[in-house]
């Protein structure tokens, strides 16, 4: 199905936000098609937490809009959370209660049906039913906020640092659960700093820095648009070669007489004129994983890499 036709789940629409003098978000707008698994990614203090907070009405933006599944979180808050599962980076929940006691609460909130997938998630997830919440470690916490939003089968999953105090084998069936959701239909929406993990299942990616969206794309569109490029100089007093000057530079980098970029626009014809010129040595052109894409997008560029000025890109078509 193309991007035009398919049914968007999440809508962002030039937000922004501030905490007194602070600007938290600025401007930013993306969209979440429905049936796959989207990866907010950003450092701590990127914005990802207040942005995920907005979109389930938890507070106003400064300007813009959203909607989630065709609504306003601000005029519809409650139709739209038994649409959508959250599980936030530090989940609360009632610290005297067990593990059972738990999902019964829950379920008086939610269709028949819930009480038994919650049972199976606390199976999978070897949570004893006895278990107070408060006896807790982190770990089993966060499996137990993961099984109270999956149990009602949501349409929509926000998930803020998921993984997070889990165990490397669940934290692996985790996400290979969330493909799975997604191959069925159902979205998922993640925040995380864990990039090795995400490019394991994401579809989507955006990349957030200091507030700002650097890229939002599919991820093996930035992956097939993308090239990394190393090369070293014989004479570092040479000018660069014409042929970088048609590249759209995103990052760059030096060490000595070794460069490194990453860049859009690469062609064979390009690449063949760069191995031609003698001042260059050592060329090479790599397709990037996506911490080299991460990394890219929100390490500022070295001043010492007398190259084009970067631009950075807010979409990749």
């Amino acid at each position: 199905m193309s991007d035009k036709t398919q049914k968007m789940v999440i809508s962002v629409d030039h937000v922004s936000k501030k905490f007194g003098r602070r600007t938290v978000l600025s401007d930013v707008s993306f969209q979440v098609p429905s049936g796959c698994v989207f990866a907010l990614l950003g450092e701590n203090g990127a914005g990802k937490s207040t942005l995920i907070r907005g979109l389930l009405g938890y507070h106003r933006f400064a300007a813009g809009s959203v909607r989630v599944c065709d609504m306003d979180p601000q005029k519809e808050p409650m139709a739209l959370r038994r649409r959508v599962g959250y599980v936030a980076d530090a989940p609360g929940m009632y610290e005297w209660m067990t593990i059972g006691e738990a999902g019964w609460y829950a379920s008086g909130f939610y269709a028949a049906g819930f009480l038994e997938r919650y049972a199976n998630l606390c199976a999978d997830f070897t949570l004893p039913a006895e278990a107070q919440i408060r006896s807790l470690s982190k770990g089993m916490r966060a499996k137990v906020a993961l099984a109270l939003a999956m149990a009602f089968d949501p349409d929509l999953l926000i998930l803020d640092e998921p993984t997070s105090g889990l165990d490397p084998l669940v934290r692996r069936s985790f996400l290979e659960s969330m493909v799975d959701r997604a191959a069925a239909g159902q979205t998922v929406f993640l925040s995380s700093h864990q990039i090795h993990e995400v490019e394991r299942v994401a579809d989507w990616v955006a990349i957030l820095h200091e507030g700002r969206l650097q890229v939002v794309a599919p991820l093996e569109d930035l992956k097939t648009q993308v090239r990394m490029l190393t090369f070293s100089l014989r004479d570092t007093l040479l000018a660069l070669p014409a042929e970088l000057d048609t590249l759209q530079i995103l990052h760059r980098s030096c060490e000595g007489r070794s460069m490194r970029m990453m860049v859009r626009g690469m062609t064979a014809e390009i690449q063949a004129g760069l191995e031609r010129d003698s001042n260059l040595f050592e060329l090479k052109v790599l397709r990037p994983n996506l911490e080299e894409l991460y990394l890219g997008y929100t390490q500022p560029v070295d001043p010492q890499a007398n190259a084009t000025e970067p631009q950075r890109v807010s979409d990749v078509a």
